[in-house]
């Protein structure tokens, strides 16, 4: 499961192209036609990256960017802009709103896709370099890399930050509210079951080696990485 990308973007041909690549390269893709709709969406689960189009119904793209970025709760989310305008003063209108990159239609998806990599690579932070493993469970933060035999696991941005923490503090339970501090960041004020739905993604992503149960939920407490072979 790669990083989750929200699309933000009316037009259903651009929709189903977006989708379609997106979906091809291992991202797990949620499409949505109006900024109300995104917002909604945001405050179920922060995304890793939003793809918005500028021209959008009702509240425009570049707005939804400014809102988001002037927001404590998303002002860290990853953001390119989509859009038909070309003009020198429109791109830097974009950049000066808080978009990390501004993708001119029409594009190739090859390229959206390599902006998109290397945004995410921009805004995933590297806090320390040492080589994680636990019962054949990899984490390369280097690398940016989650393996098992040899095997890459696809994590989302998010889920790697989430996988990360709780590898590096073993056995020690953690409320949701603890690891939207330490993960997410101190500012961030989202709702605690945004940590429920990155566990089940991370959950996901580990289950191709086992290691899902490394993940273990301690009721009415929180979650707890357990090394432990029991």
């Amino acid at each position: 499961m790669g990083a989750h990308i929200l699309v933000v973007e009316d037009d259903p041909g651009i929709q189903e192209l977006i989708a379609v690549n997106l979906s091809h390269a291992g991202y797990s893709v949620e499409l949505v036609a109006h900024a109300e709709a995104a917002y909604l969406r945001i405050r179920e689960a922060l995304p890793d990256l939003i793809l918005v189009d500028w021209m959008l119904p009702g509240i425009s793209g570049i707005e939804l960017t400014r809102q988001l970025r002037t927001d404590p709760n998303t002002r860290d989310v990853a953001i390119i802009m989509l859009t038909a305008r070309h003009d020198e003063r429109d791109k830097i209108t974009g950049f000066e709103v808080g978009a990390d990159d501004y993708v001119t239609k029409p594009f190739s998806p090859r390229v959206l896709l390599a902006r998109m990599g290397a945004v995410l690579r921009r805004r995933v932070p590297q806090e320390t370099q040492l080589l994680l493993e636990v019962r054949g469970l990899r984490l390369d933060p280097a690398a940016q890399r989650v393996s098992c035999a040899d095997i890459n696991l696809a994590l989302g941005p998010t889920e790697f930050r989430l996988l990360h923490y709780l590898m590096t503090h073993p056995n020690r339970v953690y409320s949701r509210e603890q690891l939207l501090n330490q993960v997410w960041g101190g500012n961030y004020m989202g709702e605690e079951r945004t940590v429920d739905v990155h566990i089940r993604r991370l959950r996901a992503a580990l289950e191709q080696g086992g290691h899902d149960v490394l993940i273990q939920t301690v009721r009415g407490c929180g979650y707890r990485f357990s090394v432990s072979t029991d």
